[in-house]
């Protein structure tokens, strides 16, 4: 889910990873994967079909701008309806003052989260990508040219799912979320990125980081593993707090009149071939130096959520990628962020 506004239009972008095929027994493995990511437009009344472009299996979306120019990086896992092939090419598209267009394709190997950001005015941008299979790649970083995105920096991996740049204390890093392999905080000595320290063996999926009452903080979200809050220390990031419960996917971190709130999405339990998609996913609130459980929704297969921010307050939106029954077919959610007194 990525929400985002672009010449007057504020639009959404939700990337599709498969439909259900009749007949086929239900699995979140299976579906046409030969899909197209939605682009809708945000109306008086709500949101309306805009634009859809043609990405099979859809893993993410990423708006970023350089200068006047805008642009959408989409990733793609797979395509077709089993066998399915994982070494797609993953699209860029370029805004043209109406409508997005093709811009470049990315060679990937079951590609699922790219990143945008800068450093020293350089425009980069991460995908986070592959499996446990032959052919597979890694993780990999691109560098704007000032014509396209060129190769620049590989990063050790064996199923890749996320990132997130950030800035503590003057250091600039990057995290690297890893299913298989420990996932890795970098740090950019001034040419490259360097291993600073890992932050978790195994199950990676997403990271946040925000600061509260003078200190700097950074989630480390696992599936499959207890999710942790960390506390810079000066030279590393070391344990503050265990959440709760198994199945995070993503973060986010929303600024409110209360405080400092952290929305977390839970996609599964169990294993992919029997899994529990609905799920509670949780609000918390920062109070008395750790985050608290303030609110409870529910998620069915959650995989996003996005915060945007209007002339009425925040709205949340959160992508569900599996019904009940292991269907693809579920809905998406937009809320409204209202603010109560939490005791």
């Amino acid at each position: 889910m990525e929400l985002f506004q672009v010449d007057g239009l504020s639009l959404l972008a939700i990337p599709q990873l498969a439909v259900d095929v009749p007949g086929q027994p239900p699995g979140m493995n299976g579906g046409d994967s030969d899909t197209e990511l939605r682009v809708l437009r945000r109306t008086a009344e709500g949101f309306e079909p805009f634009q859809s472009l043609r990405v099979s299996g859809g893993e993410d979306a990423e708006f970023f701008r350089i200068g006047r120019r805008a642009f959408l990086a989409t990733a793609s896992i797979r395509r077709g309806q089993g066998p399915y092939e994982f070494g797609v090419d993953s699209q860029l598209y370029e805004w043209d003052g109406a409508r997005f267009v093709p811009f470049q394709s990315v060679p990937g190997f079951a590609a699922k989260q790219w990143r945008h950001f800068t450093l020293a005015d350089q425009h980069f941008l991460a995908l986070a990508q592959g499996l446990p299979l032959p052919g597979s790649r890694p993780s990999r970083i691109y560098r704007w040219d000032g014509r396209a995105f060129e190769p620049f920096q590989e990063i050790a991996s064996e199923q890749g799912y996320n990132w997130h740049a950030f800035r503590v204390a003057g250091h600039d890093f990057l995290a690297h979320a890893d299913h298989l392999a420990p996932s890795v905080l970098y740090r950019w000595d001034g040419a490259r990125f360097a291993v600073h320290q890992k932050l978790a063996e195994q199950h990676g999926r997403a990271f946040a980081s925000f600061s509260a009452d003078g200190e700097e903080y950074l989630l480390v979200g696992c599936i499959l593993s207890p999710s942790r809050l960390l506390r810079w220390d000066g030279e590393s990031f070391v344990e503050h707090a265990v959440l709760d419960g198994l199945g995070t996917r993503e973060f986010a971190v929303l600024h409110g009149r209360g405080g400092l709130y952290v929305l977390r999405v839970n996609f599964i339990h169990g294993t992919p071939a029997a899994p529990t998609t609905a799920l509670s996913s949780q609000l918390y609130h920062w109070q008395d130096g750790g985050l608290r459980v303030v609110e409870e929704f529910p998620t069915s297969g959650g995989t996003d959520v996005a915060v945007f921010t209007d002339d009425r307050g925040p709205l949340v939106a959160v992508s569900n990628g599996l019904s009940a029954d292991v269907r693809f077919a579920t809905e998406s959610v937009i809320y409204r962020f209202t603010e109560q007194e939490h005791q």
